[in-house]
């Protein structure tokens, strides 16, 4: 990626203060913009969501058997 000057500077400055990797500021920035689109990010949110999209209800979960079941 490039960035301009001001702009490295300032993402570089909030680097250090939050003591965060370029990598950890990327993945947070990347997560806010797919979570601000409405995209979703892993398989089994991809699937809710494509569930979702057909009408179709999502599955309940059955609840754990008790020890002496």
């Amino acid at each position: 990626m490039k960035f301009d000057e001001a702009t490295w500077s300032a993402i570089n400055l909030l680097r250090q203060e939050r003591r965060r990797s370029f990598q950890q500021l990327a993945d947070e920035a990347f997560r806010d913009l797919l979570e601000k689109h409405h995209k979703a990010v892993g398989l089994k949110a991809q699937l809710q969501e494509s569930l979702a999209e057909e009408g179709i209800p999502r599955p309940r979960r059955r609840p754990p058997k008790a020890a002496n079941d």
